[in-house]
């Protein structure tokens, strides 16, 4: 692969069409002031040198090297090829309630956008663990598989909406088992799973889900967000009815979290105004065993730059022979072929 590590430097190549206009205009004054000084023949006599050929010679030699340092300094590049190597590190998969009730406004602006702000800046302060997203309602869906792709991370974790999944309702055991299954085989003893949702399951068995990833060496890490009173669950400019058209108000549910946590050798962190809990879950994970954990990266490129730069010093050299002083003590070496 072949490429040019500064492409932005070539807009330096838009000062060539000025360069060309000042020098044709310098030619032309310069041919009509010589012509008020004297004749043609006179003019060949008195300034032998003077030839205009040379000049354009001259000129379009400087433009050359001046590409060519431009190509220069854009730092052209070659030889990419995948290396791998290996890093001590857990990987984390975060799973995101965004089930309608996540929209209830007892955290402010509501639960899933305090959610994901703090997802956002958990990933931030990350540095060699692996991270992957995942999001689920009735049913759950991997947003992002493993990575090390923070900036990727935080992309996808800006966009997460409850538009993003066809089912409601709250299936956390599914949360659990995607989770679990989204790890890599080299990851055994480092996984993490990190759970954020207000508890409120509606299908299937949450503690049979965690025995499973505890049998895989998952650590899953809770945080309930919500609180206990609850909040209405605001949709647009309405709020969720029942069918008796009564607003439904959604609670925390801190049993089910807390069983799950402790199935798994995990924590629970209640969510509060003032802390998520995300950096408390991230101050644990830190104290785990690390685990090798093999990753692909690009090798550094090879550096091409002085091809070009080599080229414009030659033809600088070539255009510095060409200087009409300069041809005068070059010739006594006969290097141009003159008598000395």
């Amino acid at each position: 692969m072949f490429r040019f590590a500064n492409p932005e430097l070539f807009y330096l190549l838009l000062a060539l069409p000025a360069m060309v206009f000042l020098f044709e205009w310098a030619i032309r004054r310069r041919r009509r002031l010589l012509a008020k000084f004297a004749g043609s023949e006179a003019l060949r006599r008195l300034a032998p040198d003077a030839s205009v050929g040379k000049l354009r010679l001259q000129f379009w030699l400087l433009q050359l090297a001046y590409v060519l340092m431009v190509v220069a300094i854009a730092r052209p590049q070659a030889g990419s090829k995948l290396k791998e190597v290996e890093r001590e590190g857990v990987e984390i998969m975060v799973a995101v309630d965004v089930s309608n009730s996540m929209l209830a406004g007892d955290f402010t602006p509501n639960r899933l956008e305090r959610t994901k702000y703090a997802v956002s800046r958990m990933i931030e302060g990350l540095s060699e663990e692996h991270i992957g997203v995942i999001i689920f309602a009735g049913d759950a869906y991997v947003q992002l598989p493993i990575t090390t792709d923070y900036l990727t991370a935080r992309n996808f974790v800006e966009r997460i909406s409850p538009s993003q999944v066809t089912k409601q309702g709250t299936n956390i055991a599914a949360a659990i088992d995607l989770a679990s299954s989204a790890f890599s085989s080299g990851s055994n003893g480092s996984r993490v799973v990190i759970l954020v949702t207000d508890g409120e399951n509606h299908e299937e068995d949450v503690e049979a889900a965690a025995q499973r990833a505890a049998a895989k060496g998952v650590k899953i890490y809770t945080i309930g967000i919500g609180t206990p009173e609850g909040a209405p669950i605001s949709i647009g400019d309405d709020f969720i009815r029942d069918e008796k058209g009564e607003i439904v108000v959604s609670k925390l549910d801190e049993a089910s979290l807390q069983r799950v946590a402790a199935l798994t050798e995990g924590a629970y962190i209640r969510a509060t105004s003032a802390s998520m809990g995300v950096q408390e879950i991230v101050d644990m994970v830190n104290r785990m065993e690390k685990a090798k954990l093999s990753t692909e990266i690009f090798e550094e490129y090879d550096e091409k730059y002085p091809i070009p730069l080599i080229a414009a010093l030659v033809v600088l050299l070539l255009e510095f022979a060409l200087l009409p002083r300069r041809n005068r003590v070059l010739a006594r070496f006969n290097l141009f072929g003159e008598k000395k």
